[in-house]
């Protein structure tokens, strides 16, 4: 017997990940487009009550902002449903905790990326920076994404950063270097570099380069279309149907045996 389609609830619904998020579910046969819900007060375009939505839905898909997403965590957690995707960066470290919180009642998918691309190239940096030893290889992140993106660096390129400083066995915080300025003197031994880049349309670019005396090897990845982080999200809302609570991420819902943790 067929099972019955996974009913699923869309957060943001007015924004451009909502609306993409929204079509990609349409055309799903997988999937149930019960709810589109925005920002407290929007009406119109078939948009419904939150309180409504989360109880039509057995999963939502959340591309907001850190505090929506943070709140809206914490409200299905006090329902006891239902299953949450998210997909928003740059979160703060009490927001982090709420969802921490919250997944330990609901089952919630938190990543950076969606993309399987992206998440493959998260795999092989941890590979690459557990081989090249720190003492003789620096390793930078570059990033680019459109003007309108509002956090820096990129949940991308902290999961990139969270890569490289497993495979090194350090903690990120301690290694990582965000900004340069002015004379800053001669770079240490294990420092991970940040670039970004905002402007125009850009989807998303992101590349880790390992750079020695005489050689460097660089991984990258390019965005042609968000439809990408569409597919991943619409992965995630499949595989967390039905799952104990907890909080995961992409290497379990594509079960990668490489383990760089989603940050803020």
């Amino acid at each position: 017997m067929a099972q019955p389609p996974i009913r699923i609830a869309i957060a943001g619904a007015l924004g451009r990940m909502g609306r993409q998020m929204a079509d990609a579910a349409r055309a799903d046969a997988r999937l149930a487009l019960v709810a589109r819900f925005h920002r407290p007060g929007s009406v119109g375009e078939g948009l419904v009550d939150r309180e409504d939505a989360l109880a039509m839905a057995d999963v939502v898909i959340d591309f907001t902002t850190p505090a929506a997403s943070a709140e809206l965590a914490r409200f299905c957690a006090s329902r006891g449903r239902p299953a949450l995707v998210i997909g928003s960066t740059g979160f703060d470290t009490a927001e982090l905790a709420t969802i921490a919180d919250a997944a330990t009642t609901i089952p919630i998918v938190r990543s950076g990326s969606f993309s399987l691309g992206l998440n493959m190239l998260v795999g092989l940096v941890e590979q690459a920076a557990r081989a090249l030893d720190a003492d003789d290889w620096d390793a930078e992140i570059f990033e680019a994404h459109h003007r309108h993106k509002i956090d820096a660096p990129s949940g991308t390129a902290l999961m990139l950063g969270q890569a490289i400083a497993g495979g090194r066995a350090v903690g990120l915080d301690t290694v990582a270097k965000r900004v340069r300025d002015g004379v800053t003197g001669a770079r240490p031994n294990g420092e991970i570099g940040f670039a970004v880049t905002r402007g125009g349309s850009i989807i998303g670019e992101h590349s880790v380069s390992f750079c020695a005396e005489g050689e460097t090897v660089t991984l990258s990845h390019a965005a042609g279309d968000r439809i990408m982080f569409a597919r991943g999200a619409i992965a995630a809302a499949l595989w967390v149907a039905g799952r104990l609570p907890g909080e995961y991420d992409m290497h379990d819902v594509l079960g990668l045996d490489s383990r760089a943790r989603h940050t803020a």
